[in-house]
């Protein structure tokens, strides 16, 4: 008269195995996701700053002279002036804007890199006019 109905579900034993390691994937998401975020960072910095210095170097062989701010640059030979990727991740040093300083013949232009990107190491670096040092 008696039956024996079997339970079916999940104990919770399992649900617990089954979160642990949803978390556990989680996590490991996470954690590549800001080191692609950083990276995806440098690299436009780098591709900002070979960007600048050929607006630079066609305003220097239109007119034989450097531009001493980045002003007469827009809109002829850069469309926009590029902003700054943030958070800065350099301890070292205040870099929140590309800015330019120089004269008619020279300029500098200081950035910093958190990882290794494009061939250059991580730290800071300064665009001139002989390239990226």
């Amino acid at each position: 008269m008696f039956r024996n109905k079997k339970q079916s579900g999940f104990t919770l034993i399992e649900l617990l195995v089954v979160i642990a390691i949803i978390g556990l994937l989680a996590s490991v998401v996470l954690l590549s996701l800001n080191s692609a975020r950083a990276k995806s960072r440098d690299a436009k910095r780098v591709s900002d700053v070979r960007q600048i210095a050929s607006a630079m170097e066609l305003y220097f062989n239109d007119n034989n002279a450097y531009p001493t701010t980045y002003g007469p640059l827009v809109p002829n030979y850069i469309g926009s002036w590029p902003s700054y990727p943030l958070p800065q991740d350099c301890a070292t040093g205040t870099y929140t804007a590309y800015t330019v300083t120089g004269t008619a013949t020279t300029y500098s232009l200081p950035f910093c890199l958190g990882a290794q990107t494009g061939g250059y190491g991580s730290g800071a670096h300064t665009l001139t006019q002989s390239g990226i040092q």
